[in-house]
């Protein structure tokens, strides 16, 4: 589960890094399933200038990376047997494309959901992060027998002294 602006880029652009450092397969499969980080991604690759980001990296952003537009093309991917990196919304697993992935993908042990956020309590992602093994989806309760980790270091909210920092500039 991703954030569909900032968040999915974000994590397409570390994605990259770890291939161009073999850390990943090269040929390891990505995807991206979801409308609005499609269109954001366009947007941040349009206007990569903006960014404190390589120029280079920027353009490279999709490299061998899927883009998932279609419903149909969601539900195959779900149905997928074969390793692969999905990043879809929504990020706290409230609702979105991830629910199709999350109940296809939450009973097998050998998934890994890998939340890249923060988690608001009560959400979906949070009660995944809290450990339930059992959610529901669809109004079904499914089963989460998947390794659930959370990518420490890459959240969007300002910590302690960040906020202190930005506090010490209002009069």
């Amino acid at each position: 589960p991703s954030f569909a602006v900032g968040r999915a880029q974000a994590l397409l652009l570390v994605l990259q890094r770890l291939k161009a450092a073999g850390a990943i397969p090269s040929q390891l499969p990505i995807f991206v399933d979801s409308p609005m980080a499609v269109e954001a991604t366009a947007l941040y690759r349009r206007f990569g200038a903006l960014l404190r980001v390589p120029r280079r990296e920027v353009q490279t952003l999709c490299d061998g990376v899927r883009l998932v537009t279609t419903v149909q093309q969601s539900v195959r991917l779900a149905a997928a047997r074969y390793p692969a990196i999905i990043i879809s919304a929504s990020g706290m697993a409230t609702g979105g494309r991830v629910l199709g992935h999350l109940k296809a993908m939450a009973p097998e042990p050998r998934h890994t959901l890998l939340f890249a956020g923060f988690q608001v309590g009560g959400s979906r992602g949070a009660r995944l992060m809290a450990g339930e093994r059992e959610v529901k989806i669809f109004g079904e309760m499914v089963p989460v027998r998947a390794d659930v980790q959370q990518l420490a270091g890459i959240s969007g909210h300002a910590d302690r002294h960040e906020l202190l920092a930005w506090l010490r500039h209002i009069r």
